[in-house]
């Protein structure tokens, strides 16, 4: 199994299918060994938590849960649409990611 992810911390993403398709969000966390990602408020599961100290409140909290990542897809910020990633060779070696429908570096 591929470790491989294709998107990375701070990258904006669309969700592709399930009950949060269409919202869009910055990715916070990246799991490359489970293949998961964490998306700002996207996909936020109610966690139950005690208080651990004296005066401190316990309760129902709202934290997002991690998705599959093959389950979104990176925005272009400048044609604003879902896209796949490619990749540009530069002259000095180095790779960038490309938008597949605009051509803008990501």
């Amino acid at each position: 199994m591929s470790n491989k992810v294709h998107v990375k911390t701070g990258d904006t993403v669309v969700v592709l299918s399930g009950s949060n398709k269409g919202k869009q969000g910055k990715v916070m966390a990246v799991s490359p060994k489970e293949g998961k990602v964490i998306v700002e408020k996207v996909n936020l599961v109610s966690k139950h938590v005690k208080p651990r100290r004296m005066g401190e409140t316990g309760g129902i909290v709202e934290a997002e849960g991690a998705m599959y990542a093959s389950k979104v897809a990176i925005v272009c910020p400048r044609c604003k649409k879902a896209t796949r990633i490619g990749h540009n060779v530069l002259e000095d070696g180095t790779k960038e990611r490309i938008c597949r429908k605009c051509g803008a570096a990501l």
